[in-house]
C-alpha cells in the first residue's frame, strides 16, 4: 500500500480527518477514486445530494457520488459552487473523513482538519517545467491543520519521493523563510484601473494631488525611488488621456449628465467657492474623467479592456456597413463578438490550445479569419498562441450557445462544470460591459446583437428559442421541448392545446404560460392524451 494510502487510513482509524493536497486536478481526482476503493463508508444521502446539485449530472458529478459515497471527496475549481458548499458543510459534520484538494482549499476556510498530506511541493510552471512551489503557499496548506476552534494540535505531513528530496524539503519549508509581500499596484492592469477611478471619485483631481496620494501607498514605500514611480503613474495617465478616458485641461468643467454627457463646457463665470479651492488645490492642470471613463470606473474595468472592446466594435459597425461584396458568413455576427470578449484579461485564464488541437483550431480559424473583429497576430509574434487560446476559448462559448451539454464541452474543450459556470459569468458581465460602451459611442447598431447574445449565454441556446425564452420558468430544455413540437413563438404557444401542453411542461407551467400569452385559462380534463402527435389545434 502506498504510503499516501497508508496515511489517509491511519488518520480515519484514528477518528480523524485529513486533507490530501494535490498538485492538479486530475491528481485530487484520482487519489480519491483510489482511496474509495479502500473505505467501507456508505453514505447514499450524500451521493444523491451531490447529483442534485447539477441540473444535468455530468461524469465529474458521476464521479464524486461514487467516492463520497464513501465518505471520501475531491474539491478544486471545477466543481459547482453547490457541490463545493455540501463538502464543505458535511467535512465539518464529520461525515467526509478525506477531502483531496487542490491548493484553491489552503485560504479561507477553517475546518477541522487533523492532519494535512501534500503530495508533492512542485508544480508544472510552463516553460521552466517542474518547479518548487513558494514557501508562503505551503505555510498556507499547513496551516489547514490544528484550527483552534477544532483542534488542540495538527500534523502536517509532506511527502518526499527520496532521502535528498527530504533533506531539500525540511530545508526549504520547515526551516525555510516566506517570501517578502508586494504591492500588486505595481502590475500594470491594476495601476490604470486604480488610477482611473481616483479621477473618476475626486480623490485625484490634478498631476499634483496624483503624486501626492501615490507618494503614500505601500508601493511608494517599497519602490523608494519616488521619482521613478512618477514617471510610471504619468505614463498611465497619459494612456488614459490618449484613449479618450481622461481630459487634462485648465480647469474646464464638463457635463455630467444628459445628451451632452462628457461634453467640455466653456464658461467665463466663476464663482467664488471655486476660487478657494483652486487656491487650495492649486493652479496646474485639471484631471477630469469623461463620459466614457467615468462608465469604465462604475464597470471596474481594465481600460485597456474598455479600449480593446471600443475598437471591436467599431470594426463590427464597420464591417456590416461594407457594401456586399462579400459572403455572407465572414460579415461579424456572434461568433465575432464572443472572440471580443475572450481576448480580454478579464476572462483569463484561457482554453490553452493543445499541440493535438493546433490543427483542428488553424482550420476554423482559417474559416472564420474575416468575421473577427481584431486582425490575426503574426504568427511569430509574443501574443500568438494567446490570441489562439482566446479563438478556442470562444469555440467554447459559441458550442454553449449552440446547445452542447456539459459532458460534451468536458471531452471538447476539458473544461469542468464550475469553470463552465464561472466562464459564462464573465462573459455575460463583459458583454454588458460591451452593451454599455456602444451606448456611450456610435455604436449603438451593435447593442441589439450583444443583448441576443446576452441572452444565449445565459441559457446556452440557439437564436431560434430566444422568444419562448421570454416566458418566466422556460429555460433551455423546456423551451427546446416546445420548438420541436411545434411551439416556435408566442402565437403558437396561444394556439397550443393546453392538455397537451400540460404534458410537455406539467399541468401548473403549462396553465401559467398560457396566462403569460394572454389565454385564458380553462380546467385540463382529466384522463390520458391518446393518438396526438402535435400539442398545436387542428
Amino acid at each position: 500500500m502506498e504510503p499516501l494510502h497508508q496515511l489517509a487510513l491511519e488518520t480515519i482509524e484514528k477518528n480523524k480527518q485529513a486533507i490530501i493536497f494535490a498538485p492538479s486536478r486530475a491528481s485530487a481526482e484520482k487519489t480519491a477514486e483510489d482511496l474509495a476503493k479502500l473505505i467501507d463508508g456508505n453514505f447514499p444521502e450524500l451521493e444523491k445530494e451531490i447529483l442534485k446539485a447539477a441540473a444535468t449530472p455530468t461524469k465529474q458529478c458521476r464521479k464524486l457520488s461514487h467516492s463520497i459515497r464513501k465518505g471520501i471527496a475531491f474539491h478544486h475549481a471545477g466543481l459547482l459552487q453547490k457541490q463545493k458548499d455540501l463538502i464543505e458543510e458535511e467535512f465539518k459534520k464529520g461525515k467526509i473523513k478525506i477531502i483531496c484538494a487542490t491548493p484553491t482549499l489552503a485560504a479561507g476556510l477553517s475546518l477541522p482538519v487533523f492532519r494535512v498530506i501534500i503530495k508533492s511541493l512542485k508544480r508544472y510552471s510552463g516553460q521552466r517545467g517542474m518547479d518548487w512551489i513558494p514557501v508562503l503557499e505551503y505555510l498556507q496548506m499547513a496551516g489547514r491543520a490544528g484550527r483552534p476552534e477544532y483542534e488542540s494540535f495538527g500534523e502536517a505531513i509532506c511527502l518526499a519521493r527520496d532521502e535528498a528530496e527530504k533533506e531539500e524539503i525540511y530545508e526549504k519549508y520547515v526551516c525555510g523563510e516566506p517570501e517578502e509581500i508586494y504591492s500588486k499596484l505595481a502590475v500594470e492592469p491594476v495601476l490604470r484601473t486604480y488610477l482611473l477611478s481616483l479621477i473618476s471619485s475626486g480623490i485625484v483631481y490634478d498631476e499634483t494631488t496624483m503624486k501626492d496620494f501615490f507618494a503614500h501607498t505601500f508601493w511608494a514605500q517599497q519602490f523608494q525611488d519616488l521619482q521613478k514611480l512618477e514617471s510610471i503613474t504619468e505614463r498611465m495617465l497619459s494612456l488614459l488621456q490618449e484613449w479618450g478616458f481622461v481630459k487634462i485641461s485648465g480647469g474646464e468643467r464638463y457635463e455630467e449628465t444628459g445628451p451632452e454627457k462628457g461634453r467640455e463646457i466653456k464658461t467665463d463665470f466663476v464663482t467664488a467657492s471655486s476660487i478657494e479651492k483652486n487656491k487650495e488645490r492649486g493652479t496646474g492642470p485639471k484631471l477630469n474623467p469623461t463620459a466614457l471613463g467615468k462608465r469604465i470606473s462604475e464597470l471596474y474595468l481594465d481600460p485597456l479592456t474598455a479600449k480593446h472592446l471600443l475598437n471591436c466594435l467599431h470594426s463590427f459597425n464597420t464591417k456590416n456597413n461594407e457594401p456586399n461584396n462579400k459572403q455572407n458568413n465572414e460579415k461579424p455576427g456572434a461568433f465575432s463578438l464572443l472572440q471580443m470578449i475572450c481576448h480580454t484579461l478579464e476572462l483569463r485564464p484561457l482554453l490553452r490550445v493543445k499541440i493535438k488541437e493546433q490543427e483542428f483550431i488553424q482550420e476554423e480559424l482559417t474559416k472564420r479569419c474575416h468575421s473577427l473583429l481584431e486582425e490575426e497576430p503574426d504568427v511569430y509574434d509574443l501574443d500568438y498562441e494567446e490570441f489562439l487560446d482566446s479563438f478556442k476559448t470562444a469555440l467554447f462559448l459559441e458550442a454553449w450557445i449552440n446547445e452542447k451539454d456539459e459532458d460534451y464541452l468536458m471531452d471538447k474543450f476539458d473544461i469542468r462544470p464550475g469553470e463552465i459556470r464561472v466562464k459564462l459569468e464573465v462573459a455575460d458581465w463583459l458583454l454588458y460591459a460591451a452593451e454599455e460602451l456602444a451606448a456611450l459611442s456610435d455604436h449603438k447598431s451593435v447593442i441589439k446583437e450583444i443583448r441576443k447574445l446576452r441572452i444565449r449565454v445565459k441559457h446556452g441556446t440557439k437564436e431560434e428559442l430566444l422568444p419562448l425564452l421570454k416566458l418566466k420558468g422556460i429555460g433551455r430544455i423546456r423551451a427546446r421541448k416546445l420548438y420541436a413540437s411545434g411551439c416556435k413563438d408566442l402565437g403558437d404557444l396561444k394556439k397550443a392545446d393546453l392538455t397537451s401542453l400540460a404534458q410537455l411542461l406539467g399541468k401548473a407551467l403549462a396553465e401559467d404560460v398560457k396566462k403569460q400569452v394572454g389565454e385564458e385559462v380553462k380546467e385540463i380534463a382529466s384522463g390520458k392524451r391518446t393518438g396526438q402527435l402535435s400539442i398545436t389545434k387542428f
